[in-house]
């Protein structure tokens, strides 16, 4: 019994990220913002009242932004892992629906496979270019840090998105497991049914 909340914590894992990034990046972004609106007002306020000059406030967060990019990057690539365990990337299947459901099955095995073989792609050049970036390293302007850690969610992205495409193909062919559409949200009314879109999950 133990073991469930932690495979339902492993199995969402990405999402809890997401959700800890997008919290993270904007509220320092609404810091800057908030920053530079103070800023601009005690500057304005200075140049009336002499008592401000004596105490500038920083017009924003120097390292702010270079951070918020840096943990927008890592949310992008974990929410596309987090969509490959959705099965939300979008498919194009209209196609299929002429061929019996055998025809739809093994291309669609036969496209993730393709994916995967493309992940793995980005998995051995990024894994290259990170050596490399650790052997002549480049450093981001204002944190100074060095950007191969930056470039880590490449690998780690791709490694997890593989993870989940083979996860998600034994729990529809293997277990016959259905995976819910994302995109077909429950109202609780029984006529509201979302038309069938050629454009699939």
């Amino acid at each position: 019994m133990r073991a469930k909340p932690v495979l339902k914590f492993l199995d969402n894992i990405e999402s809890y990220l997401c959700q800890i990034l997008l919290v993270f990046f904007v509220c320092l972004l609404f810091l800057q913002i908030l920053l530079r609106l103070v800023f601009g007002a005690m500057h304005t306020l200075s140049q009336h009242i002499a008592f401000f000059e004596h105490y500038p406030l920083p017009a924003s967060i120097p390292w702010g932004e270079e951070l918020s990019r840096m943990a927008f990057v890592w949310f992008v690539f974990l929410g596309a892992t987090y969509a490959a365990r959705l099965a939300a990337h979008n498919r194009v299947t209209f196609q299929f629906k002429i061929f019996p459901k055998i025809v739809g099955d093994v291309s669609t095995v036969f496209s993730d496979i393709v994916w995967i073989a493309f992940n793995c792609t980005m998995i051995y050049f990024s894994i290259n270019v990170i050596k490399e970036g650790f052997e002549y390293p480049e450093y981001s302007p204002t944190l100074d840090w060095i950007m191969a850690y930056v470039f880590m969610i490449f690998p780690i992205a791709f490694s997890l998105m593989t993870i989940r495409i083979i996860q998600v193909n034994i729990m529809k062919h293997v277990f016959k497991i259905e995976i819910a559409d994302v995109d077909k949200i429950d109202t609780g009314d029984e006529d509201d049914e979302i038309p069938e879109s050629g454009v699939t999950s």
